[in-house]
């Protein structure tokens, strides 16, 4: 029997794609819950005015006569946010052809799910906010923040099925997409149509280049960059070109399985054939056999699969940190918190996001299934499938995103949505995961 040491364990471990993915979420939610503590903290400390002043501070872009000039809080929003996007209309791609949503029969739960977690919340609210000033923001409780939901499954370890965690990744999925498209449609300025229609040209590059078998990368980022630089212009928000982009790029490697298992295992043979050193070393045909099979490792594994491992760290660890930080941060009166809480914008979110998110998920999943249109995921409980609904009320990210959109210029109904979505996420949270924990039973219990 082997004895390892505890790196060499994680050295021998292989790791799903499903795993990593999981295990980028909630690294993410875990970065996300502390830049949003700083951005508080900062928001409501002495150094309260520098805050505000950095992400308020202005930087251009020159092309000859071009100029590009927005605030940093725009380039984050507009710019970083494009690659957060991206990776999204990757995630939703890979679940469309190999993942969770492949299999319909798997997937119609979620599905149904999700639009049930989108209608009842964006219902709730207008119903509320109906004829005021704040009526623009129901897409806001729509959206289920994907990192801070599946972070608050996993740590709940084996007290949930792992059909349970599919489940909430597959409706967090269509969540997102929902919500790229409610951005697309509801949530742009005045359209310019010859940036448009440039824009769609540089997306039929994009098609064109995977078409003839390019898989280089390269020339889909300069494209890519090109189609969100006339997206901006457009007036649709800049954001979606990261998912459309992401539609086109290569989900099929440049060779077969097959061909690759062939081909390393003769560089192998070709390997073995050399003597060993006495030193150990390698000899330089040894060096160049094995840059030869890492280059086919790379080749076997698909631009879209690359780019979705290869950009998940920097989002994570870059992207989404400075999106919380740059709009998470709320100056709060708690004299007038009550107050703030009871505002119809803030009402309309926090019910919107627990009630609405209880109903559409929890609910429409129990009539799809009594009505045998849908199976309950294996291994849960509807009681367990209760506090999942709870955890999709968590819509940090992409509510606060929408929020921005919605009342652009108006610092005040900003405010008051960002009260009502940090109010209804922490609740949804702390509840969710407390029900899951120690009230909701698996049919094993």
């Amino acid at each position: 029997m082997k004895l390892y040491a505890p790196w060499q364990r994680a050295f021998e471990r292989i790791a799903t794609p499903f795993e990593q993915f999981l295990h980028a979420q909630t690294t993410t939610g875990l970065i996300l819950i502390l830049m949003t503590v700083v951005a508080l903290v900062l928001a409501n400390s002495p150094l309260a005015d520098e805050y505000q002043s950095i992400f308020h501070t202005n930087i251009s872009i020159i092309f000859g006569e071009y100029t590009l000039s927005k605030s940093i809080h725009h380039w984050i929003n507009d710019g970083l946010m494009a690659i957060f996007f991206f990776i999204i209309g990757l995630e939703i791609k890979r679940n469309i052809l190999v993942g969770e949503l492949s299999n319909i029969k798997v997937a119609v739960l979620p599905i149904i799910a999700a639009f049930g977690g989108m209608a009842f919340p964006a219902l709730i609210y207008y119903a509320i906010n109906y004829g005021g000033a704040g009526e623009a923001g129901w897409g806001i409780p729509m959206a289920t923040d994907i990192a801070f939901a599946i972070s608050a499954l996993v740590l709940l370890g084996k007290r949930v099925s792992t059909s349970l965690v599919t489940f909430l990744v597959a409706l967090a999925i269509v969540d997102d997409l929902g919500a790229v498209v409610v951005i697309a449609l509801f949530y742009t300025q005045d359209i310019n149509m010859l940036a448009l229609l440039f824009a769609f040209i540089s997306f039929l590059v994009l098609v064109s280049f995977n078409r003839f078998g390019i898989h280089a990368v390269l020339p889909y980022f300069i494209i890519g960059s090109i189609m969100w630089l006339f997206m901006l212009e457009s007036g649709i928000h800049a954001t979606v070109a990261g998912v459309i982009a992401a539609m086109a790029i290569p989900s099929r490697p440049k060779y077969t399985p097959i061909d690759f298992t062939q081909s390393v295992k003769h560089r192998i043979e070709e390997y073995d054939n050399y003597p060993l050193q006495d030193n150990y070393m390698l000899h330089e045909q040894q060096k160049a056999i094995l840059q030869n099979i890492k280059d086919k490792i790379d080749a076997i594994k698909s631009p879209s699969a690359r780019l979705e491992h290869s950009l998940h760290l920097p989002v994570s660890l870059v992207v989404i940190p400075l999106f919380a930080l740059a709009n998470a941060g709320v100056s709060i009166d708690f004299s007038s918190a009550y107050e703030t809480l009871l505002k119809p914008i803030s009402l309309g979110v926090i019910a919107g996001l627990i009630l609405g998110k209880v109903l559409g998920i929890a609910g429409i999943s129990y009539l799809a299934i009594r009505l045998g249109v849908a199976k309950l995921p294996e291994g849960s409980s509807m009681s367990q499938l209760f506090g999942v609904a709870f955890l999709g009320g968590i819509g940090f990210t992409m509510s606060i995103f929408i929020a921005e959109l919605a009342f652009a210029g108006n610092c005040e109904l900003v405010f008051q949505a960002k009260i009502g979505i940090l109010a209804a996420s922490l609740f949804a949270a702390l509840f969710g995961f407390v029900w899951l924990r120690f009230i909701a039973k698996s049919p094993n219990q």
